[in-house]
């Protein structure tokens, strides 16, 4: 029904007062449930308006956030493998390429190179690895070679057998032929499956640094500390050695060779604990 304005306007006042609720006692029945149900929704409704604030983004914070994300560096690609200027450091990670605990920068090695006549205290520690390279590099220390000096230490380099060499010696000055070579690796167990392929030359040993045995030459270069020193009475680091490295082990199986010396020289290492010490660390 359409209400008349003079009417609407006496009736306002009555309008806008809300009328005192009865007592509980003289509440309809089913009335308190609707009015509980009605104070909790505008409970809830309040209760989101106050949780809805915080979530919703302005345009213009939008706008800040993307104008934020454009403003940082991208890197390109040629950052994630060349070397950085605007590092103290380089930015490149450095991969030791070691094949396992014991053949690794920082292992040594103690045992004994005995001749007919004679043994004698050798320990050993490596400075580098590089099966890439199939390169490694170290100490050797001899002790009780002669009375006038009673400890040697040279620096020696070792060639892997495998991509890069093969069992064959290709340094003339070395002193060796490939009867000499085939002779002295057929000394070792280890050597017999490749004994056949060997005599051919060079050949390719598959999954190199996950083979029980790896076989090397170590060929000393000079007297550590003073490498000027070439010869010393009564001993000579003119030779190499037939090394069969066992990667299970730890230990170094050798045979050393010089034309002028005794045949057959034995050389038995075993790793030195080290207790959990290792070649490198990085932090990510």
């Amino acid at each position: 029904m359409d209400v008349p304005h003079d009417e609407a306007i006496a009736t306002a006042p009555e309008v806008l007062q809300q009328p005192t609720p009865p007592p509980a006692e003289s509440r309809p029945a089913g009335s308190t449930d609707t009015h509980i149900a009605a104070q909790h929704s505008t409970k809830q409704m309040d209760v989101d308006e106050d949780n809805s604030g915080p979530d919703m983004l302005s345009p213009m914070s939008a706008e800040g956030d993307k104008q934020e994300e454009s403003e940082l560096p991208a890197l390109s690609n040629t950052d994630l493998g060349s070397p950085s200027m605007g590092y103290d450091f380089s930015n490149i990670r450095l991969i030791p390429s070691s094949p396992s605990s014991f053949l690794r920068a920082g292992s040594k090695f103690h045992g004994t190179q005995q001749s007919e006549r004679q043994v004698y205290d050798v320990q050993v520690e490596i400075k580098h690895v590089d099966m890439r390279e199939s390169f490694l590099c170290g100490y050797l220390r001899i002790q009780g070679l002669t009375e006038d000096h009673p400890t040697l230490t040279t620096y020696f380099e070792g060639e892997i057998i495998g991509s890069k060499y093969s069992f064959l010696t290709q340094h003339q000055d070395w002193g060796s032929t490939d009867k000499v070579d085939l002779q002295h690796w057929a000394k070792f167990s280890a050597f017999r499956p490749f004994h056949s392929k060997a005599k051919k030359g060079h050949f390719h040993i598959p999954q190199l640094a996950q083979r029980e045995n790896i076989f090397m030459r170590w060929k000393e270069h000079f007297l550590v500390p003073d490498h000027r020193v070439r010869t010393i009475s009564g001993a000579s680091f003119e030779g190499f050695y037939y090394i069969c490295f066992n990667q299970i082990q730890g230990t170094v199986s050798g045979i050393y060779f010089h034309a002028k010396s005794e045949k057959f020289q034995q050389l038995e290492l075993k790793h030195v604990e080290d207790r959990g010490c290792f070649a490198a660390m990085e932090f990510r």
